[in-house]
């Protein structure tokens, strides 16, 4: 196979959306059209220039056998599907996430309290990212996921609040999630 510079790619392009996990939401079996979030679905709006990050992994530990000084096999031990992003707007749908609460109305009228629990209820989620660049668009679904780690928030005269978070693919029926693409990366027979 020849090198190929038309087969590199690059995601300028994207969002990310969630939604409760389970009964009600059905998570999108389709490419979207990357400016439309999927039915059911809320955007976290703008990333950080960081972007998304998308980390699969595998961790195992090797079968020996008397008869050889290398392993014969590898047996999977654990495995995990992780997104990680810096959320940069503050709307209702992203600090919920972050501070894992809701927002309740005050008396008086338009002020809200969100009540930090010293025990947090742990929600499972449901996630899309969405990237493309240009025609080729990608998606990734993970049905059921629990946020795993939140960042710092800086507040800062020079700098805008940013809200990071660390999200964990649960397992859903023998999968973790799936990718979606419109990209010619696979030969059709």
């Amino acid at each position: 196979m020849a090198n190929d510079a038309g087969k590199i790619r690059f995601a300028p392009n994207g969002a990310i959306y969630v939604a409760p996990a389970g009964p009600g939401t059905t998570p999108p079996t389709a490419l979207g059209d990357g400016l439309t979030a999927p039915t059911g679905y809320k955007a976290l709006g703008y990333v950080d220039e960081g972007g998304v990050t998308l980390t699969p992994s595998i961790e195992t530990q090797p079968v020996n056998a008397w008869q050889s000084a290398t392993p014969v096999l590898f047996n999977v031990t654990s495995a995990s599907f992780s997104v990680k992003a810096t959320l940069q707007e503050t709307n209702e749908v992203t600090t919920e996430l972050f501070w894992g609460a809701e927002w309740v109305e005050q008396t008086p009228a338009g002020t809200f309290r969100l009540d930090l629990a010293s025990t947090p209820d742990l929600k499972e989620l449901s996630l899309v990212v969405d990237w493309n660049e240009g025609a080729i668009k990608s998606r990734c679904v993970i049905p059921r996921a629990m946020i795993s780690d939140r960042g710092a928030i800086q507040l800062s005269r020079t700098e805008n609040g940013k809200y990071e978070l660390t999200i964990e693919a649960l397992d859903s029926n023998g999968n973790l999630g799936y990718v979606l693409t419109n990209d010619d990366i696979v030969a059709t027979p």
